[in-house]
């Protein structure tokens, strides 16, 4: 059921920044706010939170009974139907909460389009209030570390697995497969985001997205993956390689694992985010292959699969109890190879704890 004590904070968040609304979008912000999960897509749906605390919702009438399950029944929910549009429920909203003038934050759930069509019947100032709800959900609680652990646990498990299924002649698809399959079996509430399963070649680049390649004999194989247990998501990448890695590989192996756990002991209360990313990258730049290095060390992890806070160069954002994020520095040597080992941190009140607990030795299938 939905809770209001969320909104609330977040209307004392909008008088400290000087706004007098927030507009939130389909997103892991309302998601965050509400209970509400939805999918994308071109149909208007969006909370409004003003600064005194008061709040409405515009829903198109095909969401309203699902919405008004989770919201109850005291929710305003202004309701509109695909033959009258949208703007005749934001013309009732702001007929009863007096919008005209108002200053209002915008989250990234919500369409320019929508945006500039909103403009043309209420005489707003929209700015950008992303920042504003994603400090709101930094620090998680002891429940929320306690799905983010689950969901890493779950991870775990299906990366073992998964090792053991990869053969020479599938091909990168059949390991995806494999991964999802492997999610449902062991609890988790669907994939946090598409699988990566990159091969040979494949590897050296981060954000690989293709599938079609076969797996052979000789290769190096990333996969990254994670899924989502009571909406908190998992993330963890491991190399893996098939048959004996080369010299280099072992030394690059060596290289990135040295980054990876480096930054993770160094991670705790009063430690800045950039401070963290310094501790791999300087293992891996002092090794030679700081051009190698493509991202960032890490990112935050909750709701969102990328939140905040994010482990980069120079963010002096201070680590706080109940921040959890990635940690995973990789290699990517351009028509080559590549390597990633990533685990996810929680920042405790006395250090870290690494949620991850997948072996980060050599693993030969």
């Amino acid at each position: 059921m939905f809770n209001p004590s969320k909104i609330s904070a977040l209307s004392l968040r909008l008088q400290e920044n000087g706004l007098d609304a927030m507009l939130v979008g389909p997103s892991s912000d309302l998601e965050y706010l509400t209970g509400l999960h939805f999918h994308p897509d071109e149909r208007f749906k969006a909370l409004l939170a003003l600064a005194d605390g008061s709040f409405f919702h515009v829903m198109p009438e095909l969401y309203y009974e699902e919405a008004r399950e989770k919201l109850g029944p005291d929710a305003r929910i202004f309701v509109w139907s695909d033959s009258e549009g949208f703007l005749t429920a934001i013309d009732k909203a702001n007929s009863e909460y007096g919008l005209e003038g108002l200053a209002i934050g915008v989250n990234d759930g919500v369409r320019a389009v929508d945006l500039l069509d909103m403009k043309e019947r209420v005489n707003v100032v929209f700015s950008n209030g992303s920042s504003i709800l994603e400090h709101m959900r930094l620090i998680k609680s002891s429940e929320e570390a306690d799905c983010l652990r689950k969901a890493a646990e779950i991870a775990d498990w299906v990366m073992g697995e998964t090792i053991k299924f990869i053969r020479p002649g599938l091909k990168e698809r059949d390991i995806s497969k494999k991964i999802e399959e492997l999610f449902m079996e062991a609890g988790g509430y669907g994939l946090a985001f598409g699988s990566i399963v990159a091969s040979g070649a494949n590897t050296s680049r981060p954000h690989y997205n293709q599938d079609s390649r076969v797996i052979e004999a000789q290769d190096v194989i990333i996969l990254d993956f994670g899924c989502r247990y009571n909406g908190f998501c998992s993330d963890i990448s491991r190399t893996v390689f098939v048959g004996e890695p080369t010299e280099e590989q072992r030394k690059v192996f060596d290289i990135i694992v040295r980054a990876n756990t480096e930054a993770e002991m160094l991670a705790g209360p009063g430690v800045t985010a950039g401070q963290v990313d310094t501790a791999a990258r300087d293992i891996i730049r002092n090794a030679g292959y700081g051009h190698c290095f493509l991202n960032r060390t890490g990112h935050g992890i909750g709701l969102a699969v990328h939140e905040g806070p994010y482990i980069k160069e120079g963010n002096s954002e201070v680590l706080e109890p109940g921040m959890t994020f990635s940690v995973e520095p990789g290699i990517y040597i351009a028509g080559r190879f590549g390597m990633r080992v990533e685990d996810i941190v929680l920042v405790t009140d006395n250090g870290r704890e690494v949620l991850n607990k997948f072996t980060k030795d050599i693993i030969i299938v």
